[in-house]
């Protein structure tokens, strides 16, 4: 996959690895900007929506989002924000940052943030747009515009949806830092691990869900999200209805037979 001229030499924005941690259907995307803690700048952003938004249209299993040197991500490029300043700009640039987040969410494959270092303001958001999140233990967050006059209002979306509301909102009001031990107990990751570590976790993880049903994890992530803004009745009868058509699905079929008769599944994938 062709990617664009970094800030400096000759290295990718975006770093793709097919099969990663030696598990087939894994596509591990590195945000390659290290001297910038991976700062989302607009050359970055616009890599990361190209590279996922192909990655959806694979047989990809599961995607894991990584940062490059010593941070996850930095947010968005402040220096870059502050060049040309206007209301145009920045609301054509949060547009394409949502316009992101939002590809993650309707991607049919698992999306797992695999979080070292910091995680700021929009670095924090991609974590918590991401699907499942896997943090070592030295790894920090915080959604710290506030601090600079700036209320992070674009992270405070999938924030709330992650976090109690006294959690999100008391990191979104102080700037604070939390870290990966915090960020476990409040639901912002699932799983906090040695740094030595946070790979052989990772693997584990993709493997789990790379050994279900495509069918019934792609549709499953899908019912997922659209019934968590629906009232719970129409809640109920998306998810019968998703429900029932799994169930023909040969990969269920198959599955049920086997619990009966007491044997492995044989999906064919």
């Amino acid at each position: 996959m062709n990617a664009s001229p970094a800030d400096s030499g000759n290295a990718s924005l975006v770093e793709i690895e097919h099969d990663a941690y030696r598990v087939p259907g894994v596509v591990r995307v590195t945000m390659n900007r290290p001297d910038a803690f991976n700062a989302l700048s607009e050359a970055l952003l616009d890599e990361l929506q190209q590279s996922l938004s192909a990655i959806a249209r694979t047989d990809a299993r599961v995607v894991v989002i990584a940062g490059a040197g010593r941070a996850f991500c930095a947010g968005h490029d402040l220096k870059e924000m502050r060049a040309a300043p206007s209301l145009a700009y920045y609301q054509q640039l949060f547009a394409r940052c949502t316009k992101l987040m939002m590809t993650i969410q309707r991607m049919p494959q698992p999306v797992i943030a695999r979080v070292h270092g910091i995680a700021t303001a929009a670095g924090c958001q991609l974590v918590a747009m991401c699907d499942l999140a896997v943090a070592a233990d030295t790894a920090r967050f915080a959604v710290s515009g506030v601090n600079l006059g700036l209320f992070c209002a674009t992270p405070s979306v999938p924030l709330s949806r992650n976090l109690s509301r006294k959690a999100a909102l008391e990191m979104l009001l102080t700037g604070d830092f939390i870290d990966a031990a915090q960020a476990q107990q409040q639901g912002l990751v699932n799983r906090t691990v040695p740094a030595d570590m946070l790979d052989d976790e990772l693997a584990r993880l993709a493997a789990s869900i790379c050994a279900k049903p495509v069918e019934a994890v792609s549709a499953g992530k899908g019912l997922f999200y659209r019934q968590l803004e629906m009232g719970i009745e129409a809640a109920y009868q998306l998810a019968g209805q998703t429900m029932a058509c799994n169930m023909m699905d040969d990969s269920a079929l198959e599955g049920v037979q086997a619990f009966i008769d007491k044997r492995a599944p044989d999906w064919k994938r």
